[in-house]
């Protein structure tokens, strides 16, 4: 009974058909009957495709496309469309059968006619979504006639940014037309995916830019969302060019504006779903494109968003599926995503979730962040102290300049000081060279005063004498004995002279009495201070000569006098030098060494011990024969002071050693007289 039923319908829908065609070709000067005629034909074809076959096997499909290209009546040209169009779109034969290049001209044709109205251009738009939709063909003849770029232009033109007043009639069928649009142009990049329509299609992605930053309207968004969310999706190359006109950041505010209002509002909620896939659509192929997300904190608005209870499971997972692609190799929005609670909000998903898609977009976002959990948490508190980095860097950039003032001042007071050092290195520089020039010239009126006497044979021995002996200098009338540099080397010529039988002898005898013929000189300079006083007067160093009747005379006297200095006591000549010592003015080396003595002879009349006054000592720079010989001693002492300290410890460790082990009494008796013996001779010594 059924199929009876079944094929009586067919039959009847068969015979509908055929009356409607006759209808339509013997009332071609009634354009209302046609239109009703054609009415009745789509809703019959609509969602039949068995009656679409019958009406193409019977000619119908080819007289209602010859009629919509030759009826001089509009309202019949658009019913035709529209009919052609439901008619293509039930059947998948039909849309073959009209897919042709001609088709898409007369198309074209109608769009670019002036005359034509906006919902004759509006069908005309319909029937490309049709022919193109899921057909390889219908996208390469699109392009091919130049289709695509006409509908480009209606993308552009059709609908006025500044005029978008849904509720005005006209406004309202522009946006129909500029919708159907943006549909068709989804069609011809989309399904299957065509490359070369989405590089074409790209060109408008700046004015849709603009549409997305002057309204946030669902009827816009929505239909620039989709078209974008195509054209760039698994292109690489139209990809970077979206991000390159700032498409992503328009992006990425538009949806952080949505969300401020999806509190309470239903429909910003699912129109931010809308933008957060077509975001996921743009960096799917390249994440790298993820870090222009992170400067408007896109991963913690998504994260906002996820909890949302009126989203269903396949919203969840576009968000999921975003904030994966966004942390895929973004440091900063995996910072944001551990920050803001992500990965316990990753795993309460994983947990509650029973659907099998949802699960595996919440892995893949764990197996992104995996690798870099612990470099990231590391940085959590570096990020969260520079919260307030304005201020705090004013502050430290202050507290920098304080510290480099004070810098500043020290190294100030520093070069003072050591200006202060070098002016009195400076000022002793010339003190000892204004000494050395008068050491000099003392020297030179010497040579001179030489050279005069020495065609006087009286003078000779007097010249002599005068060069190898010690100078006389006279200071507040009083004569000062100096010895020369030279006189300890020159002693042979001075006994040459006075007795040349015995200059050898005098020779050998002089190596050891250097100390003993500036005494006897001086004994003798002493007898002569009085006559030579008012000769001091007229010059400033002056050279006291011995009268030659003494020097030849007695030449045997003065070497038994030099050999018996030479054989006296070492302390009493010792005594007796630093006693003359004491009136005479070094000049040269020995002036320098008396400015120099040392801090022992200086320290006479104070209050020492024996252990300050050692530490004096070890202090000074330079030392005398004197001190120097005491300090010597004093650190002879203390060496064999330790040798016995340490000869104690010893003793002690093996007395120790006794005690714990028994020994002979008498070995024990032997190695104590050992000990006090060596302390006794170090005592004694």
């Amino acid at each position: 009974m059924e199929n009876q039923k079944v094929q009586k319908t067919q039959c009847d829908v068969r015979t509908d058909l055929n009356l409607l065609l006759e209808c339509l070709k013997f009332q071609m000067d009634c354009p209302m009957s046609q239109k009703e005629a054609l009415i009745t034909i789509y809703s019959i074809c609509q969602q039949n495709s068995e009656a679409s076959e019958y009406l193409r096997e019977i000619g119908g499909l080819m007289f209602i496309n010859d009629l919509a290209k030759s009826s001089i009546y509009c309202i019949v040209k658009e019913a035709a469309l529209f009919t052609l169009g439901i008619i293509i779109e039930s059947n998948v034969y039909c849309q073959q059968t009209l897919c042709t290049p001609a088709l898409f001209e007369d198309l074209i044709s109608f769009l670019m006619n002036k005359d034509s109205g906006v919902n004759l251009k509006r069908m005309s738009v319909y029937v490309i979504l049709v022919l193109v939709s899921n057909n390889k063909n219908g996208q390469t003849y699109v392009r091919e006639t130049g289709c695509i770029g006409l509908l480009l232009q209606l993308f552009r033109t059709a609908l006025s940014i500044s005029e978008i007043n849904l509720s005005d009639e006209n406004i309202n069928q522009c946006y129909q037309l500029w919708s159907s649009v943006c549909s068709t142009l989804c069609a011809c990049v989309n399904n299957p995916q065509n490359e070369d329509n989405q590089n074409i299609c790209c060109s408008v992605f700046s004015y849709a830019k603009e549409w997305l930053e002057s309204c946030t309207e669902p009827e816009i968004v929505r239909p620039i969302c989709s078209f974008v969310g195509l054209t760039v999706a698994n292109n690489s190359y139209v990809q970077k060019y979206f991000a390159s006109v700032r498409g992503l950041d328009t992006l990425a505010k538009v949806l952080t504006k949505l969300l401020r209002n999806s509190y309470g509002s239903h429909s910003s909620t699912k129109l931010a779903v809308v933008v957060t896939k077509t975001l996921d659509a743009c960096i799917a192929n390249d994440s790298n494109m993820g870090v222009v997300l992170a400067k408007y904190h896109t991963v913690s608005e998504l994260l906002k968003l996820l909890p949302n209870d009126t989203l269903d499971t396949g919203e969840k997972i576009s968000i999921i599926l975003t904030i994966g692609h966004c942390t895929e190799v973004c440091e900063e929005n995996q910072y944001e995503l551990l920050n803001n609670n992500g990965l316990p909000l990753m795993i309460q998903v994983l947990t509650e979730s029973q659907d099998e898609e949802l699960n595996k977009a919440a892995t893949f976002v764990l197996q992104n962040c995996k690798q870099m959990t612990e470099q990231l948490s590391l940085k959590i508190n570096e990020n969260s102290l520079n919260v307030n980095s304005a201020e705090e860097l004013e502050a430290d950039t202050q507290r920098r300049e304080r510290t480099l003032q004070d810098y500043w001042k020290k190294a100030k007071e520093i070069l003072h000081r050591i200006n202060l050092i070098e002016k009195e290195h400076d000022e002793q520089r010339v003190q000892r060279k204004i000494f050395v020039d008068r050491s000099s010239e003392v020297s030179t009126e010497a040579s001179k005063y030489h050279e005069m006497n020495t065609n006087e044979p009286k003078n000779q021995m007097e010249r002599t004498y005068r060069v190898h002996c010690p100078q006389l200098i006279c200071k507040s009338n009083d004569w000062i004995l100096a010895p020369s540099a030279n006189s300890l080397s020159l002693q042979n010529e001075i006994l040459k002279t006075m007795n040349p039988v015995n200059a050898s002898t005098g020779h050998s005898e002089q190596d050891n009495v250097p100390c003993s013929t500036e005494l006897q000189t001086d004994s003798v300079l002493q007898s002569h201070s009085i006559n030579e006083k008012n000769t001091c007067g007229k010059k400033q160093s002056v050279q006291v000569s011995l009268p030659s009747e003494q020097l030849f005379k007695q030449p045997a006297k003065i070497l038994r006098n030099l050999k018996q200095a030479c054989i006296s006591d070492q302390h009493s000549s010792y005594a007796d030098i630093t006693k003359g010592k004491k009136s005479i003015l070094i000049t040269s080396s020995s002036l320098r060494t008396a400015d120099l003595r040392c801090l022992g002879c200086t320290a006479q009349g104070q209050s020492f011990n024996s252990k300050t006054f050692s530490k004096m000592l070890q202090t000074c720079p330079y030392l005398c024969d004197c001190h120097r010989v005491i300090l010597e001693a004093e650190k002879r002492y203390k060496k064999e002071l330790r040798k016995l300290t340490v000869c104690n410890n010893s003793s002690s460790a093996a007395y120790k050693k006794i005690l714990l082990t028994p020994v002979n009494k008498g070995r024990l008796h032997g190695e104590t007289s050992t000990f006090q013996r060596r302390k006794e001779n170090f005592q004694s010594k």
